[in-house]
């Protein structure tokens, strides 16, 4: 994992890929749990036989269970020294090209795009790229914004 230390480590790293994720299996346990915690039962998720049905041989991953998946991932990959806490401040943009087809494996690639200095803290912006093993396809492309407090 990297460690960037501080306004001056996360300067020096923008612009820069910070690493990539371990994979990642999207199982229907997890797909199931999800809808269950969002409320989403739509039968392209919930429903095997119909879903099998479908191009995608199988039901296919909520979207935004996959973008869900960004923080643990993040955490596999950077952390961030130096600051009193971290927040996670929102997204300037998320779209889901590709499906993640139950069983699909997924990781995380970030890349640190740009850090810009507040009054009262950093904010800077990770470019959060979601693989999915054999497809060249990225299935969600997000920026994330943090904001960062510091000591």
């Amino acid at each position: 994992m990297l460690t960037i230390d501080g306004i001056e480590g996360l300067r020096a790293r923008s612009g820069q890929e910070l690493g990539v994720s371990n994979w990642v299996e999207v199982s229907q346990a997890d797909i199931d749990t999800f809808a269950k915690a969002t409320r989403d039962f739509y039968w392209i998720h919930s429903d095997p036989s119909r879903a099998g049905e479908l191009e995608f041989g199988s039901t296919i991953a909520h979207g935004l269970l996959t973008l869900s998946l960004g923080p643990g991932l993040s955490n596999e990959i950077y952390e961030v020294s130096g600051f009193r806490h971290l927040l996670n401040y929102g997204y300037d943009s998320v779209r889901f090209p590709a499906p993640v087809p139950v069983g699909s494996r997924v990781r995380m690639r970030a890349k640190l795009l740009n850090v810009d200095e507040q009054a009262a803290g950093v904010r800077f912006t990770v470019a959060q790229t979601f693989e999915r093993e054999g497809n060249d396809k990225p299935v969600c492309v997000a920026q994330n914004v943090w904001y960062l407090v510091p000591q």
